[in-house]
């Protein structure tokens, strides 16, 4: 399969050009909270990661330049590209994130030139999913305990797009060997193993974890989910993943198929 194309980075410059989602009710109170300034809690040190596994370690002094503000909050924007019924389809989005807490991710996708908008979210232990084509017809509507417990995953996996929150006491952290460490990370209602798979100089390789879906279409269940970094970006000096791709059944014979979403994150801030 070719490889769906994303335009090439470009050098971050200056304040973020985010707009303001087009969200209402419960989705646009999740939006407010979870934008909410975190404020610092000190400046980063190489000190903070020494009891960390070395893995963990190595990739932390590296996502981190020493005296950035530990901020967990992100909100960021992205483009990229998202299979679906086979074929990609470009799209673009914003997202606010507070690992631990939530995210609520709002795009437009474009399906054979036809705007496809919405949002995925998770918040005190519920996700939604809700898109439309045309701003009018329902495309999409899910909710309930399966939708939720996906979402969780999810949400405990891009903690690494807020590298501060690996100094977090939600996180347990596990040492496998020099190339990789597991994050067991608290998200309602449970705990999700996330495992990092961290190059000898500190960039992330890849990030995966069990994570419950149904990427098959023939229930629910638990599945190996993944990202692999391509390349990084840095922002207010938080060195993150910018340019990756995930899918289910990350490093199994699955992934030719599971391989579903492309992105580029072109700006980030933290607060």
């Amino acid at each position: 399969m070719r490889e769906a194309a994303t335009r090439p980075l470009a050098p971050s410059s200056g304040e973020a050009p985010f707009r303001t989602p087009r969200l209402s009710g419960d989705a646009l109170d999740d939006w407010a909270r979870l934008a909410a300034p975190s404020g610092p809690v000190g400046l980063f040190t190489p000190e903070h990661a020494q009891r960390l596994p070395t893995a963990a370690r190595r990739w932390l002094l590296h996502a981190i330049a020493p005296g950035t503000p530990l901020l967990s909050a992100a909100h960021l924007a992205m483009h990229g590209r998202i299979r679906i019924g086979g074929r990609w389809w470009p799209f673009e989005a914003e997202q606010v994130l507070k690992p631990f807490q939530g995210f609520v991710w709002t795009a437009t996708a474009r399906l054979a030139g036809l705007p496809v908008t919405g949002f995925d979210r998770y918040r005190d232990g519920r996700g939604e999913m809700r898109w439309r084509m045309l701003g009018r017809l329902p495309l999409l509507s899910a909710s309930g305990p399966d939708v939720s417990r996906s979402a969780a995953g999810r949400l405990a996996a891009e903690f690494v797009l807020a590298p501060a929150a690996a100094l977090s006491p939600a996180i347990q952290w596990e040492e496998v060997d020099q190339l990789r460490a597991i994050a067991h990370v608290s998200v309602d209602p449970g705990v999700h193993p996330v495992t990092l798979t961290v190059h000898p100089c500190g960039t992330l390789v890849s990030v995966t974890t069990p994570r419950w879906g149904d990427p098959g279409g023939d229930g629910y269940g638990e599945h190996v989910f993944g990202v692999r970094v391509r390349q990084e970006r840095t922002f207010g000096g938080f060195t993150v993943p910018a340019l990756a791709r995930a899918g289910w059944g990350h490093g199994t014979t699955d992934w030719h198929d599971g391989d579903f979403f492309r992105f580029s994150i072109d700006h980030a801030q933290y607060r």
